[in-house]
């Protein structure tokens, strides 16, 4: 008998790995090795070759992995980078700590990732050309906008190929989100091949916080790059900007990635891509037990994106009654996110509006997110539908008994 499905279980795949995990922890209690070494690099190696490119620098969380990829990329104080509205406030602090200002675009309803033609349609009729470097200006700020942040979000890669084509008309640098987007992959269509997340832009910033695909026991991220200036200044930045031991070439911030992190990541790393396998395959189970129900709408996939399914995320109109009938039969859900950053007290300064990315907003409203993680069990799936479809059976009954209650007071 099932008792309770969690959103997320982070206990089950601890308790397999259990005995390698330990191994790790005695390694670096030998070697003393616990800042740096070898267990670093050989982690920031193979994620480097799992992503297809040239380097890997570990730091010590995913939002110091976007500050730090925007610094090293180029953006500098003062100028606005662009990014969506619908994400984890990481993306924006991470912005603003690199000390620009973050402005938004709308997204697309059905990949809810950052929509290229509003991208363009803000490049073409809210900027300005700068008279020398002719950069776009921000209208609504007078800022030069150099950058643009597009977020894989839910582990599904945004539409590069427009996103990339607009940055080099632009002279935008590019730096993805891909915080959650491990192993993620997007085709091409201008260059006809599948890429990884993270191998498209200048830089790119992936999260390893215990819940993502690929997880530390803690804090701890990476930022890819094929370029080799950006990693040198990365590795710059984590380290108080040191060139070697107590030579500092600029200030930098205290952003390393543990040893014993870095190893246990190099351990599940030989799990992602059968985790993110499993994922998929979780994913199309939801799409065949929960197709045909009028009024949820289901995750939308393009030809040309093949997901980590990180999350899986549905859309349902009375959000909170939806997942207050789950909870009664101990199902675990989550919101991924409830209010859009241009909304947010912490950017009550910015002067957006609400109606300002409508798309976003209304998305913003019925999003659920369904348990998500590769132990579970096609039974658990079915139990999971069940309980939706019998929500939605009540929902359509107790809509015919309000109409017919109107219609005999009419």
């Amino acid at each position: 008998m099932i008792t309770e499905i969690p959103f997320l279980d982070l206990v089950t795949p601890h308790v397999e790995l259990e005995a390698e995990l330990v191994t790790v922890f005695r390694s670096a209690l030998k070697t003393a090795s616990f800042v740096g070494g070898p267990m670093v690099e050989g982690f920031e190696s193979d994620f480097a070759k799992l992503c297809g490119t040239r380097y890997c620098v570990g730091v010590n969380s995913g939002t110091d992995a976007l500050r730090f990829a925007l610094m090293a990329a180029g953006v500098r104080p003062g100028e606005s980078v662009i990014t969506a509205p619908n994400t984890f406030i990481a993306t924006t602090e991470a912005i603003g700590q690199a000390g620009a200002l973050p402005e938004f675009v709308d997204i697309y309803e059905r990949t809810c990732n950052l929509n290229s033609g509003k991208l363009r349609q803000y490049l073409e009729e809210q900027c300005d050309p700068h008279p020398i470097t002719r950069r776009p200006v921000s209208r609504r700020t007078g800022r030069l906008v150099t950058a643009v942040v597009p977020v894989h979000l839910y582990g599904q890669t945004a539409d590069m190929d427009p996103i990339l084509k607009l940055a080099r008309t632009y002279k935008l640098i590019v730096v993805e989100d891909a915080c959650q987007a491990h192993g993620a992959e997007y085709f091409s269509r201008k260059e006809q091949v599948w890429k990884k997340a993270g191998s498209m832009g200048k830089a790119a910033a992936f999260s390893f916080y215990p819940g993502k695909n690929l997880g530390a026991c803690g804090e701890a991220g990476a930022v890819t790059t094929n370029d080799e200036s950006v990693a040198k200044k990365l590795r710059q930045l984590r380290d108080h900007g040191q060139v070697e031991k107590y030579y500092h070439e600029i200030e930098g911030y205290n952003g390393r990635l543990d040893a014993i992190q870095a190893g246990i990541l190099s351990l599940k790393l030989r799990h992602l891509s059968d985790w993110n396998r499993l994922r998929r395959v979780i994913a199309g189970t939801y799409g065949e037990l929960l197709t045909g129900i009028d009024g949820l709408i289901l995750p939308f996939e393009p030809s040309w994106a093949r997901a980590n399914c990180h999350l899986y995320v549905i859309r349902v109109r009375d959000r909170q009654e939806f997942r207050n009938w789950l909870a009664a039969v101990n199902i675990g859900t989550g919101i991924h996110y409830p209010v859009p950053l241009h909304l947010q007290n912490a950017y009550s300064t910015l002067g957006y509006r609400k109606g300002d990315f409508p798309v976003a907003e209304r998305v913003a409203t019925e999003i659920v997110s369904l348990p998500m993680f590769p132990q579970l069990h096609r039974t658990k799936q079915n139990y999971i539908a069940k309980r939706v479809w019998e929500y939605f059976r009540a929902s359509e009954s107790r809509l015919s008994s309000e109409e017919a209650r109107i219609e005999s007071t009419a």
